[in-house]
């Protein structure tokens, strides 16, 4: 019977899918897997799952084997080396005044190839550093530039709200957000409180948007004018979450429910409104 398992890798926060057919690999083993990267040992954190049972659209990868204590040796041995590694990374880049920070350090199981993920804000020409490295580590070298939400991603920490950085757990794709997904949120345009610390507008910009777009749709539009208590008042703002309206008149200033500010704009009726140019004419000549 085959099945399907998740299994993590160590120093990632994300898991991926494999299947099996060994009836002895259960949550908490260690497999050797095929990856993009090459050969990975990863720890099983699932139960196991029939895959008759399972619809995934693309093709699982099979696990090559449960991990033997030879794998778990080579893996240790491999984490030690990669201290050694960042050392002569570092000591070439600076050699060669090269903007690269280095973020992770990889062995793949086998020891056939190393990958360097390193941030720059810039296009770096790493070709020299290449082949230092090459002549030095005795293996293939792969260098991976990531953006800075990425390195955030990989290094974790805590944002303003005091939890852990939403990409870290659970948002994994990398677009830019735009500064329109805050005025659709209507916020104040302030880039260092809006942005996190990868520098970046923050993600979570991007995960309330769907909920203002669609909140705001029961909002009267600014600028919409109408009669309370005997005076023409307008909209000026209001908050999505308390469901507070900012209006306001020649003279005063208001902050009333929504229920209410819908109820006095419905009797007022559209052709009771004033241009706002009108209020301030009458403004002056008062």
């Amino acid at each position: 019977m085959s099945y399907c398992i998740s299994v993590k890798f160590i120093d990632s926060k994300k898991s991926y899918y494999f299947q099996t057919d060994d009836e002895t690999i259960e949550e908490g083993s260690f497999v050797v897997v095929d990856t993009v990267v090459g050969q990975e040992l990863g720890k099983v954190i699932s139960p196991k799952m029939d895959m008759s049972q399972v619809n995934f659209n693309k093709e699982i990868k099979p696990i090559l084997r449960k991990a033997t204590k030879n794998d778990l040796s080579v893996f240790k041995q491999n984490q030690e080396e990669i201290q050694s590694a960042k050392k002569i990374f570092e000591k070439y880049v600076k050699e060669l005044n090269l903007n690269m920070r280095i973020v992770k350090i990889q062995y793949t199981l086998d020891r056939e190839k190393i990958l360097f993920t390193y941030f720059s804000e810039e296009r770096v020409d790493f070709r020299e550093l290449l082949k230092k490295l090459a002549s030095n580590l005795k293996c293939r070298i792969e260098l991976r530039q990531i953006t800075a939400r990425e390195r955030a991603m990989l290094v974790g920490g805590y944002g303003v709200c005091g939890l852990p950085l939403c990409c870290t757990y659970m948002y994994s794709n990398q677009e830019g957000v735009s500064l329109n997904k805050a005025k659709n949120q209507m916020l104040t345009i302030n880039i260092p409180k809006l942005s996190g610390v990868c520098g970046k507008l923050m993600c979570c910009l991007k995960f309330e948007d769907d909920f203002y777009t669609e909140a705001k749709k029961e909002f009267p539009a600014i600028n919409t004018q109408f009669k309370y208590n005997g005076e023409d008042y307008k909209v000026n703002s209001y908050n999505v979450l308390t469901k507070i309206v900012k209006i306001s008149s020649v003279d005063n200033v208001e902050f009333l429910p929504l229920d209410e500010v819908k109820k006095y704009i419905k009797q007022s009726g559209t052709n009771n409104f004033k241009k706002p140019q009108q209020m301030n004419k009458e403004k002056k000549n008062g």
